[in-house]
């Protein structure tokens, strides 16, 4: 029998990878998005294949409606954003907290199999020692780690509690071809990318030197995978990252050599809630999920690169 997914935030940038690789699989997968963020033509290539709810987590109803009849879930859905989260902490909290929560319990009522969830690195916060541990004490700094380390937390609540198998993947700094350059609040990678094939000027936040571990989106899709069906996985965290870090002036030096442009920098005061460092320690969803990170950075951005060049309309 051919098992039935569920890919919460499908239409996102990382939810919509998930459902193409479940779809080329011959899987069996419902889609739920609201659309805030996520963009329905993502999913264009496969809509025929899927079953599509346009539906908020945050209403208890629509999560009872969206896991009925699934095994899996891969819960992608989030406003990912810190920025967004510091200007607007309650509808955030909403989307980000009351969400996860609803899908959560309907999960276990349902008797889902295994619920996989996004978390994120931003949980760590400002730690001294590099790279971070899954064992490191959490110290949010923005609303939006606080949310995404809650939901956490109630994943793993839910298993020792409840029994429901969940799995949360700590995701660090995740960039690639198909991320969204133009909202006010889209990563660093595709805003660098956008403004220097256009001639402007590149906008940093700070001084440049603050660090992060970019994870090629392709990384994150093959851990999601891999926490599905690990075996020792249930109620546990791991980092998803690529365990090496880059500096933005860094990176905007490796788009400048692949671009053969030079760039004109703008360095604006540092904003509120944003980490200083960032790398992750991957050897436990190493030697737990299998998880090895099979695109490089570098690797990566020339892809981002690319997609970029190929389609002028996302600029």
């Amino acid at each position: 029998m051919v098992s039935k997914y569920l890919v919460t935030g499908g239409a996102g940038f990382i939810g919509s990878r998930i459902v193409k690789r479940l779809v080329a699989d011959g899987a069996q997968v419902r889609v739920i998005d609201n659309l805030s963020t996520g963009q329905a033509r993502r999913l264009h290539s496969v809509r025929a294949s899927i079953d599509f709810i346009e539906g908020d987590l945050a209403d208890a109803a629509t999560s009872r409606d969206a896991v009925g009849g699934v095994d899996y879930v891969l819960h992608q859905a989030a406003v990912p954003s810190v920025h967004r989260s510091v200007t607007d902490p309650v509808t955030t909290n909403r989307a980000n907290v009351t969400g996860t929560v609803n899908l959560l319990e309907a999960c276990r009522n349902a008797q889902v199999r295994r619920f996989v969830f996004a978390a994120s690195s931003s949980a760590y916060g400002d730690t001294e020692v590099l790279p971070k541990r899954e064992d490191m004490e959490a110290n949010p700094l923005s609303p939006y780690a606080l949310q995404k380390f809650v939901g956490e937390r109630y994943c793993k609540l839910y298993h020792e509690l409840y029994g429901l198998e969940t799995v949360s993947l700590r995701y660090f700094n995740v960039f690639g071809p198909g991320q969204d350059p133009n909202s006010e609040y889209s990563a660093v990678i595709p805003k660098f990318i956008s403004r220097l094939l256009t001639g402007q000027r590149v906008t940093v936040f700070g001084d440049g030197e603050q660090s992060r571990d970019f994870t090629y989106v392709d990384n994150v899709v093959d851990a999601n995978f891999l926490a599905l069906a690990a075996k020792d996985a249930a109620g546990e965290v791991f980092n998803i990252g690529c365990g090496a870090q880059f500096s933005l002036n860094q990176v905007i030096h490796k788009l400048e050599k692949i671009l053969g442009v030079t760039a004109q920098v703008e360095y604006l005061p540092s904003r509120a809630g944003d980490v200083r460092n960032s790398l992750a320690d991957i050897d436990k969803a190493h030697s737990v999920l299998g998880y090895v990170p099979k695109i490089t950075f570098e690797s990566g951005l020339a892809r981002a690169v690319e997609t970029f060049r190929k389609n002028a309309e996302l600029l």
